[in-house]
């Protein structure tokens, strides 16, 4: 699922911002468009409202719609009222749209990158349980429960690992990098504060405060 990591009210808005970016490029400008999206029904509706002017007076075929044009819409229609219509997505034509599910792609990538960096970020030091994907020579692939990617390199793996597709692996969250927005989780079982997260599962005097444990040396 392309859109895992974000929440629905998000991917509303993203693509909202989406259509009108393409309606901006479009018409010249988005301000008098509508863009209702409908994730129920899995369809979108866009509206444009126009003024209406006397025949002869148009300045601006966006904004500006003539009364004699006005009428064939609704015929008791004045000078000064406003129009709304529905604008059908074909009008956009082919590189419209082309544009329009490029700037979705992006979007909603970046969004998937600010939501599993910040997921992450203050997590650094926690105790984390994930399933391995797959092993490299010099790192292997886990993926945790909501199917984020997460990198365990070979120098913080203990000398005894040995992993298969499928294992269960605990590991500590060592550091978050997002170099470029692209944000990489790397994990670590040979860390300090791997062992000390352990213990303090494991003997509750340390949890509590009453044994402190100081840095191992790796």
């Amino acid at each position: 699922n392309e859109t895992k990591h974000i929440d629905s009210t998000t991917l509303l808005a993203v693509l909202e911002e989406s259509f009108r970016s393409v309606i901006a490029k479009t018409y010249g400008t988005d301000e008098n468009f509508t863009v209702v999206v409908n994730p129920d029904k899995g369809d979108f509706e866009i509206t444009r409202s126009r003024e209406i002017v006397a025949d002869g007076e148009v300045e601006d075929d966006n904004k500006q719609i003539a009364l004699s044009e006005a009428r064939k819409i609704e015929p008791d229609f004045e000078v000064g009222e406003e129009v709304s219509e529905h604008i059908d997505s074909d009008s956009f034509g082919r590189r419209a749209i082309l544009t329009l599910r490029q700037t979705l792609a992006s979007k909603t990538l970046e969004l998937e990158h600010n939501t599993l960096y910040n997921k992450y970020i203050d997590r650094v030091g926690e105790i984390v349980s994930a399933e391995v994907y797959q092993t490299w020579k010099n790192e292997t692939l886990l993926v945790d429960d909501a199917q984020n990617d997460l990198l365990l390199p070979k120098r913080e793996q203990i000398a005894r690992d040995f992993f298969r597709k499928g294992d269960r692996v605990q590991a500590v969250i060592d550091r978050v990098d997002n170099n470029n927005g692209n944000p990489k989780i790397y994990l670590s079982r040979t860390s300090p504060m791997f062992l000390r997260q352990l213990l303090r599962r494991e003997i509750p005097e340390i949890a509590e405060g009453v044994i402190v444990l100081h840095d191992v040396a790796r």
